[in-house]
């Protein structure tokens, strides 16, 4: 029997090619894993390897105290294993525990068996047809719908530069842990997957062409990723994303891609996602702490 090389291998040294089609080939290929998202979005990450790219597993780490330790990025949801061969689903988790001393990582839908903390995200097939997803909605939603339906507004394409900023200038004050250095990342991946058609807005607007709302939407040809979506508060009041988020569904019903709305356990937003009548899609959040005594009150 063969045994089983793991290796911790610095992004600098990884073997793109072969690391990007370990996650393309994988069950459940996720676009935050490939090594452009990653390089973008991180300060710093390194990858675990199993053999010769069989399996692999992204770490985004930090440095203080002269400590690595893993922290979540801002605008990647969740990570984990990724790989077309069977693993147990705990060897991904002891990997990182044994070889990381501190830090928190989200583990992507597929290692539902961990006993971990449930984290709510909320996904819908956009296989059937328009009329088909729209019976699932839920009550709440279509009264909604309705009260955009009186009101002079319109969904129309967007750039993907002012999702970006308005969800900063709407919510940066609220997400202490995303940096205005997150958002200049975000800008800069957003730039380079435009060149490939990867990068999408869409927003509603008024009849004096105020945007109401809108959304920032990457797409790996399997799923369409909600990375940013705000609302003002005139945009509240016309149901704007109730509408927003109708079209859009319109738009793409029979694509066969999936919706993924990421998120959110805040009650607000997850009624609202919920409303579309979507799985909730689990993914699980680990915080581990192996440091010696004496550093363990040091939190990095």
């Amino acid at each position: 029997m063969q045994q089983t090389r793991i290796d911790i291998v610095s992004s600098v040294d990884i073997d793109t090619i072969k690391w990007n089609s370990c996650v393309e080939s994988s069950r459940n290929p996720l676009i935050y894993a490939y090594t452009w998202y990653l390089d973008y979005m991180t300060d710093n990450w390194s990858g675990i390897v199993i053999n010769d790219y069989e399996a692999v597993m992204p770490v985004p780490w930090r440095k203080k105290f002269g400590i690595i330790y893993t922290y979540t990025v801002p605008f990647i949801q969740q990570l984990g294993g990724f790989t077309k061969a069977e693993f147990a689903q705990d060897f991904f988790l002891k990997a990182l525990i044994d070889n990381y001393s501190y830090g928190d990582y989200n583990f992507h839908y597929n290692h539902q068996s961990l006993a971990l903390q449930p984290l709510t995200n909320y996904t819908l097939d956009l296989s059937l047809h328009y009329a088909l997803l729209k019976q699932r909605y839920h009550i709440d939603l279509l009264q909604n719908l309705n009260k955009a339906a009186k009101e002079n507004i319109f969904y129309v394409n967007a750039d993907y530069k002012e999702a970006v900023s308005m969800y900063e200038k709407l919510y940066g004050d609220r997400m202490l842990n995303v940096k205005p250095r997150d958002y200049q990342n975000l800008l800069q991946l957003c730039t380079h997957l435009a060149g490939a058609n990867k990068v999408m807005a869409r927003k509603v607007t008024d009849s004096n062409n105020e945007t109401l709302a809108i959304a920032l939407l990457l797409s790996d040809g399997r799923r369409l990723y909600n990375l940013a979506n705000s609302v003002s508060n005139a945009g509240r009041k016309k149901a704007a994303n109730h509408f927003l988020f109708d079209a859009l569904i319109r738009e793409f019903a029979g694509t066969g891609l999936i919706l993924d709305f990421e998120g959110s356990d805040i009650p607000g937003v997850k009624h609202f996602y919920k409303n579309f009548g979507g799985e909730n899609q689990f993914y699980y959040a680990c915080h581990f702490n192996r440091l010696p005594a004496p550093l363990r009150w040091l939190k990095p």
